[in-house]
């Protein structure tokens, strides 16, 4: 049976869907059949209908395959999914980008590996001297599953204030941005939209646990929020994925109010999950002036410097 690390909390069956898929990739492609209607695609809709949205049979219509290769295909009994069918169910599930490179990621999982102790993540040494040079732009270093690794006085003044400086060299105990969103108040309150940024930093675990499905920290890390946050359990459980990259956010900051700020996520090309998070501000505006506040009082070259000057 194939593996099944992600979901630590699965739907119980239920006499609409006796034959409930089993696996990441069918509860995926269940959840993305559901949000569509037959009317969306249009499918003719006959007899009382058990699902919110399209039939598996409906499916498997539009995309040109079999009813039973797709059930074999939910239920991980057919590992060899040819890149034409799975261009066709992404096409006929009407997937995004982002959405299609996830359902790639979920069909061509890499090998099992043996289990091994999970080793606390290392910051990248040149990805930290990067950041420490931005100097007066607020950055962070964040691990594959949001474990903060690393930040700059600025980067620390705006999102983690009320934690030590020096949180993120604990590696047993460092500080966990998903943690932190759903668990921590400071930080519940600095975002204005929080509820969206909930969305966005679930959608994007999603996207890179993917690629990680093999690591126990993610399976602890579910498991631990969805047992201590119903509002994380309920957006997991919806499967949406996003690849973030930038955009903006609002933030209500305790010690300058209000910031409208551009972030940027830069990926490391290593391809192990660590990328920086970046926020800046449109020159001459209101953010700006409140952002130079939170600006280190004297250069950040490096950790050690830093260190030494404290």
């Amino acid at each position: 049976m194939e593996r099944r690390p992600l979901d630590t909390h699965p739907s119980a069956p239920s006499s609409a869907d006796a034959d409930r898929p089993v696996t990441e990739l069918g509860e995926f492609l269940r959840s993305r059949r559901d949000r569509i209607t037959p009317e969306d695609v249009g499918v003719r809709s006959y007899g009382r209908r058990r699902v919110p949205g399209l039939r598996r049979e409906e499916l498997a219509q539009l995309a040109g395959v079999s009813m039973t290769y797709l059930t074999r295909l939910e239920q991980g009994q057919s590992q060899n999914a040819s890149d034409a069918v799975i261009d066709a169910l992404a096409r006929a599930l009407r997937l995004d980008a982002d959405e299609r490179a996830h359902v790639y990621a979920l069909a061509r999982p890499a090998p099992p590996k043996r289990p091994r102790a999970a080793r606390p993540e290392r910051a990248d040494p040149g990805a930290e001297r990067l950041l420490h040079a931005m100097g007066e732009v607020p950055a962070v270093l964040m691990g594959r599953f949001n474990d903060i690794l690393a930040w700059n006085r600025a980067g620390h003044r705006l999102l983690g204030g009320h934690l030590d400086f020096d949180a993120p060299a604990h590696a047993d105990d460092r500080p966990n941005h998903m943690r932190m969103l759903f668990l921590d108040e400071h930080t519940r309150d600095l975002y204005v939209d929080r509820h969206d940024e909930a969305a966005l930093a679930v959608a994007s675990l999603r996207y890179v646990a993917a690629q990680f499905a093999d690591d126990r920290r993610l399976a602890e890390l579910v498991g631990e929020l969805s047992v201590n946050s119903p509002e994380f359990a309920r957006l997991w459980a919806g499967h949406d994925v996003r690849l973030c990259t930038g955009g903006t956010k609002r933030f209500r900051h305790p010690e300058v109010g209000e910031l409208e700020l551009g972030y940027e996520v830069l990926h490391l090309p290593e391809g192990n999950g660590q990328r920086i998070l970046t926020h800046t501000a449109d020159p001459e505006s209101a953010s700006a002036a409140a952002l130079s506040l939170l600006a280190p009082r004297y250069p950040s070259s490096s950790r050690a410097a830093l260190r030494s000057e404290g």
